[in-house]
């Protein structure tokens, strides 16, 4: 009976040290992955923008005034002076007939001025005048007619500030926008009509500083405009910004569409595709965003290195270089190479060295 007991009471400690061994055998957390095949020779980017034409302008009038007349509306077409708004010319006619008035009454000054001098002239030849009556009355005569050239430029200014109240095409333009209405106050140089002039359309879009040095002037894109769907048109870059446009890091590229068709016009929404080489020295990879992790000094994903049994894995940190966030994920341009199982899953819960079990 002893005997039975112990052997009993050996049996139930074996048992409890195998319940223990059993318990603290740590638990592998399966994770999903996805490896990294060749990367691509080239990077596609598409920019938004917006259409407009190569000879877009902006009018205004030269003199301050109150607009009385505005034929010209949105959409019509424009010959070479067709009139599209008109000041109120009344005080613009008041100074020309002020500056006419005064050049008349310069000019009798004059006439009055020379024959007094050719008088005098002539009297002092026969020593009836004295050369100090001479030179007075050559002075005058001199001033007269500086003033009469004074009138004269004088009506000339009035008579072009009455031009000016009249604001006309100089092509064959189309009316775009008017920013002003008729018994409107204007001031000189304020903006009341923008035209488009000719027929070449051209597309400007904003293009990060990463991406700036691989576009270069005469480059071919692909263009497309939403209001024109299932069509694509070819169009060349026709100027590269070389001034960052505010404070997002951006340069602005123009690109003129190449033979566009009647329905393309300015003013419509576009879509401008790029296509980028890669270096040699860069591989670019598609990620989706559910790898990335941005920590407080880098941004990085965790990949896993593999053991020899090829089911257990060590998950290991690299720091990444990002490109653009596009419709396929996320491009990595720099940090990781060919054949690299990136952890798509779960990687809020793991850490750099821990031992994963893969799928």
């Amino acid at each position: 009976m002893k005997y039975k007991l112990a052997f009993t009471f050996a049996a139930v400690l074996l048992a409890g040290c195998d319940d223990k061994a059993v318990d603290t055998e740590p638990q592998l957390r399966p994770v999903r992955t996805v490896t990294l095949d060749a990367p691509s020779s080239s990077r596609t980017r598409v920019f938004s923008g917006s259409s407009q034409s190569s000879q877009e302008s902006r009018l205004s009038f030269k003199v301050s005034g109150t607009i009385v007349e505005m034929p010209a509306q949105v959409g019509d077409r424009l010959q070479p002076g067709t009139l599209i708004a008109r000041l109120d010319p009344t005080s613009f006619q008041l100074k020309v007939q002020q500056s006419s008035a005064s050049l008349q009454q310069a000019e009798a000054n004059a006439r009055s001025a020379d024959a007094s001098y050719q008088r005098t002239k002539d009297l002092y030849q026969n020593n009836n005048a004295s050369r100090n009556d001479l030179d007075s009355a050559r002075a005058q005569a001199e001033s007269t007619k500086a003033q009469q050239r004074a009138a004269e430029k004088a009506l000339q200014l009035a008579q072009l500030e009455l031009s000016y109240t009249r604001l006309a095409s100089d092509g064959d333009c189309t009316v775009a926008e008017l920013s002003a209405e008729v018994n409107e106050n204007v001031s000189q140089g304020s903006p009341v009509a923008k035209v488009n002039c000719g027929d070449e359309i051209e597309v400007t879009v904003n293009v990060p500083e990463n991406l700036i040095a691989g576009i270069q002037s005469g480059a071919t894109v692909s263009v497309a405009f939403d209001a024109v769907p299932g069509e694509q048109f070819a169009g060349r870059v026709s100027e590269v910004g070389g001034v960052v446009d505010g404070a997002a890091s951006v340069f602005p590229v123009i690109v003129k569409v190449l033979q566009p068709s009647s329905t393309v016009r300015a003013g419509l929404a576009a879509e401008v595709t790029f296509e980028f080489a890669d270096s040699g020295d860069q591989s670019t990879y598609l990620l989706p965003l559910s790898a990335i992790v941005k920590g407080a000094d880098a941004t990085f994903v965790f990949v896993a290195e593999p053991g020899s049994d090829g089911k257990q894995a060590q998950v290991n940190r690299k720091v990444v270089e990002l490109g653009e966030l596009t419709e396929a994920g996320v491009q990595v341009l720099g940090g990781l190479t060919r054949g690299d199982q990136v952890i798509t899953a779960g990687v809020s819960v793991i850490r750099d060295g821990q031992q994963v079990l893969l799928p």
